[in-house]
């Protein structure tokens, strides 16, 4: 919807607002997970006697971001306007029930006995494609590298909480929920701020091969720099210099959400042609919803294997997503300089 909004003069800008609503749940979302979970132990005066709350001790915190979804679900269902001109009904989608439009006129003066369907007259140009005529090569490199972000995303958001709670024996940093609810809020804001004032001069500045390279190369040191605190909070335990190297790590993750805007520029570049802008974001969705399946079960594994069989000193997962990350930065050096012309 975003791209049939804009043109190739304003995307860059309409995509820098889109990270306010994320950032805005990465910062209220551990929050309320750090503060609400646990609600008799933690406010016993309000919980301490409710069974239910004992029991399911991280029900509250599930329920707040629930009953908001259902609530931002209702004002969407009533409110959105379609960008599409002339949307296809569910019923019609579902084939529920026939298509009118498209039924032979038996009887009447004049008309024809060939159906006639609404979309006759509009230039094949400007019709969706199938399916196979949308896997071009542009398509499927905007998706794979996109894919691939998120992959490496998705990788470093698992694994970055688990660092932060592991004890610090065993290689992470020990850290209450609170704490890391906090660190976490951080990051949002810091995002959002950031995204908004400054992703559009990049892009516009560099262009989206570079600003998405360039986020990518952010997740070199992010990964690295595990270990590297790692040893220092061995070392000094919870000191200033590693709050410090904990603050620039946060800061610098910043960096792949950069990446994000500019992929979905390429993405919106690559269709085909206008009318198949929904089908192209959705095959690229697709693509994405499989990598952010993948990652965290992939990630967390290799994080508790690594320090269940003390492979590399515990620290085989940051170096096995360093090397994801290198793959990731060559398919992203086969993007073009220039957008795709539609």
């Amino acid at each position: 919807m975003m791209v049939e909004l804009t043109d190739s003069t304003n995307i860059a800008q309409a995509y820098a607002y889109m990270p306010i609503a994320w950032s805005t749940g990465g910062t209220l979302g551990p929050i309320i997970g750090g503060s609400l979970s646990r609600p008799a132990e933690r406010f016993p005066g309000l919980f301490g006697t409710n069974e239910f709350f004992k029991k399911y001790p991280y029900f509250l915190p599930c329920a707040v971001p629930a009953t908001y979804t259902a609530i931002a679900w209702l004002v969407t269902f009533l409110f959105l306007k379609d960008t599409l001109k002339s949307p296809v009904s569910i019923s019609r989608l579902l084939k529920l029930r026939g298509d009118k439009a498209i039924m032979p006129m038996k009887g009447v003066v004049g008309s024809q006995e060939a159906p006639t369907r609404p979309d006759s007259t509009v230039p094949d140009k400007d019709k969706p494609l199938p399916l196979r005529d949308l896997l071009t090569p542009q398509v499927v490199l905007a998706a794979g590298n996109y894919a691939v972000l998120s992959l490496v995303d998705i990788a470093f958001r698992a694994i970055h909480p688990l660092f932060l709670s592991t004890p610090i024996a065993l290689g992470g940093l020990g850290l209450p929920p609170p704490t890391i609810g906090n660190i976490l809020s951080l990051y949002g804001i810091c995002n959002g701020v950031f995204q908004v004032f400054f992703f559009a001069g990049i892009h516009d500045r560099f262009g989206s091969k570079k600003t998405f390279v360039a986020g990518m190369a952010c997740a070199f040191p992010c990964f690295i720099a595990f270990p590297l605190i790692s040893q220092m909070a061995k070392t000094e335990g919870l000191s200033t210099l590693v709050w410090t190297a904990v603050a620039l790590q946060t800061l610098l993750s910043i960096g792949l959400s950069l990446s994000y805007g500019a992929i979905f520029i390429f993405i919106a570049a690559a269709s085909p042609n206008r009318a198949s802008l929904g089908a192209t974001n959705g095959l690229s969705q697709m693509t994405v919803s499989m990598m952010r399946a993948i990652g965290p079960a992939a990630a967390n594994s290799l994080f508790s294997l690594s320090i269940e069989k003390d492979y590399m000193n515990g620290y085989l997962v940051y170096y096995i997503l360093t090397a994801v990350v290198g793959v990731a930065m060559y398919f992203a050096s086969l993007l073009p300089r220039k957008l795709w012309a539609q």
